[in-house]
């Protein structure tokens, strides 16, 4: 069956970015593979837009997710406030372990998770 990594996380994001953040998850998975681990609130509450993700993928498919995620970090703010979209993602993979991925200043910059997460791969 191969190497499997649960990825679970978050996205925080104004109207406009929340609008090209699905335009690049429909456009980036034909297959929808994986684009059915994205959540959209039927409706969102108050200022920010919130998007989730959660899925259990294959270790070779993890790439291809890690540069979606990094276009969607690269959305330019759509404000005067200049507010970029931002996130936390953790990335449970089955040899590697824990990592966590933050979506902040235009990129996904990664790191290993701290330990008090270890009970969600338990």
């Amino acid at each position: 069956m191969g190497v499997l990594v649960s990825v679970r996380g978050w996205l925080e994001c104004d109207g406009r970015q929340l609008a090209r953040i699905k335009e690049i998850i429909g456009s980036e998975d034909q297959d929808r593979t994986y684009s059915g681990g994205w959540g959209f609130p039927a409706r969102q509450c108050n200022f920010a837009n919130w998007v989730f993700f959660g899925a259990q993928m294959r270790a070779g498919s993890l790439d291809r997710f890690r540069g979606q995620l990094g276009r969607v970090a690269r959305i330019p703010a759509s404000d005067e406030d200049g507010d970029l979209v931002t996130g936390l993602f953790l990335v449970s993979h089955d040899v590697e372990g824990m990592g966590e991925w933050q979506v902040r200043d235009g990129a996904v910059v990664t790191g290993p998770a701290s330990g008090r997460y270890r009970y969600l791969d338990a």
